[in-house]
């Protein structure tokens, strides 16, 4: 990729556990920073929701948290799409250790969702992209990107039974398609608006907070919470591979003249019917199918990206094949993209059990195919990952304690590997490292990965020239 991504997770929990969620999610959280010291906890105030203790970094480069009654994990700095997933496939790693360690196996179980079919809360899959500050956002490109993330649902949405009348609705009493029975989209029914720079409840296809985490001089973070928490590999690659593409076309300002009427309402309509047909109308009035408005992003992207490399044109391939299955038989995507496979699934389901789509049984369907656990999953039972997209075992097994080593998360988990067996006061976040006494470790570039900035930190921070800092294993990333 042409930029750093980085993925969070919201967990869902389901418990039978004694002490409920909150219990069963800090023992977790503390197998992994206390019992298997995975990471550095924080030991500092970072917000008034996040006290010390509350989390912390982890020695892959990523963060572990609790969150709003819920555990999360966010991944390294990653400059390769399949890093995006060896290292999100690490987070669902460490909590299935981490329950089978604590032999939590039968009481504890986290799964890949979005939504509380009880409560009908939501919670959220963050994703973070790097952006050139000198990006040309321009109207005709921003509201271009605006379209591009809100068609993109049609191979990237995770589905869902029903439908959630949320408090976001902002007073509405009624809405098309609330009744229905399945959906594409687990967020649809949660966004509220197209650009806005609030995290919850007026919730937006495009958050516009400004908030880089690297030199605001030279870059922004494009921080986008309207997705799904996929459990398929294809659809997680596709989502954020051909965001990494159409935002590559942004900055080279060649994104395809696309205006949408109304993304929004958009979203909520293609959601609400997966039966298609998917038409959204235009700025100028006109109505058209999706799928070929994002196959202007394709084209768009085959002539000016096609060839970079390897891992592009891949990418492109795959995203070509997706849209030509979408447009001519949808089932080919089975064990690809999620919402088509958890339909196809529930469907085969009903007939088998000779039940209809209103069974409350469904709603439990619908959570195990979210499971982390390999046994349990549903969705990664129907896996059809493409070769070049699979990840080998080990590799994950890997990831799970070495960050990317082209990242300055291998600056960051050189530091903390450092910091470790000091004994004094430490502050981590992305971008800085202080520790009490020293300088701070400013770590602005993310392309920066000369981990031995963290060693002579150190050896600045012990306060003594002659002092030789300790040295933790460094582990190449893959």
């Amino acid at each position: 990729m042409n930029r750093i991504v980085g993925l969070e997770t919201e967990y869902g929990c389901l418990t039978s556990d004694y002490t409920g969620v909150p219990g069963a999610i800090t023992r977790v959280r503390d197998w992994i920073f206390k019992d298997q010291r995975l990471g550095l906890i924080d030991v500092h105030q970072r917000d008034w929701d996040e006290p010390a203790g509350n989390g912390g970094f982890l020695f892959n480069g990523g963060r572990c948290y609790i969150d709003m009654q819920h555990l999360e994990y966010c991944t390294p700095e990653c400059l390769s799409l399949l890093d995006v997933l060896r290292y999100d496939q690490a987070g669902d790693a460490i909590m299935m250790q981490a329950v089978r360690s604590m032999r939590l196996e039968r009481e504890v179980h986290f799964i890949r969702n979005n939504i509380d079919h009880y409560s009908g809360a939501t919670f959220g899959c963050h994703e973070n992209y790097l952006v050139r500050r000198a990006a040309p956002l321009t109207d005709a490109n921003v509201t271009s990107l605006l379209a591009f993330l809100t068609l993109r649902m049609l191979y990237v949405s995770a589905g869902r039974v029903g439908a959630t009348l949320a408090a976001e609705a902002r007073g509405e009493l009624s809405r098309p398609g609330s009744d229905s029975i399945f959906q594409m989209s687990q967020r649809a029914d949660y966004i509220n608006n197209d650009l806005f720079e609030w995290v919850q409840f007026n919730r937006a296809i495009i958050n516009t907070r400004d908030e880089p985490l690297a030199d605001a001089r030279k870059y922004r973070r494009l921080h986008l919470l309207h997705g799904d928490t996929n459990v398929l590999p294809t659809s997680l690659l596709l989502k954020v591979g051909t965001t990494s593409l159409v935002l590559d076309l942004l900055e080279a300002n060649c994104l395809p003249k696309i205006v949408l009427a109304d993304a929004v309402a958009a979203f909520r309509n293609l959601s609400h019917n997966p039966d298609g047909p998917w038409l959204v109308q235009l700025a100028d009035g006109s109505c058209v199918e999706a799928i070929s408005l994002l196959f202007e992003f394709l084209h768009a992207a085959k002539a000016e990206l096609s060839g970079r490399d390897a891992e592009t044109d891949l990418l492109i391939s795959i995203w070509a094949d997706t849209l030509n299955s979408l447009a001519s038989n949808p089932e080919e995507l089975v064990g690809k993209v999620d919402w088509i496979t958890k339909r196809w699934l529930l469907n085969e389901f009903c007939q088998q059990e000779q039940i209809n789509w209103s069974h409350p049984w469904l709603k439990s369907q619908d959570l195990e195919y979210h499971q982390i656990d390999p046994a349990r999953s549903l969705g990664l039972a129907l896996e059809q990952t493409p070769a070049g997209w699979q990840i080998p075992p080990k590799e994950i097994t890997q990831a799970v304690g070495q960050a990317p080593c082209n990242t300055r998360a291998a600056i960051r988990a050189q530091a903390m590997r450092l910091l470790k067996d000091e004994s004094c006061a430490y502050y981590i976040d992305w971008e800085i490292i202080g520790g009490e006494g020293g300088n701070l470790l400013q770590m602005l570039n993310p392309f920066d990965s000369g981990w031995r900035e963290a060693e002579t930190w150190m050896h600045l921070l012990n306060g003594s020239v002659g002092k030789t800092p300790r040295r933790g294993k460094v582990a190449s990333g893959n």
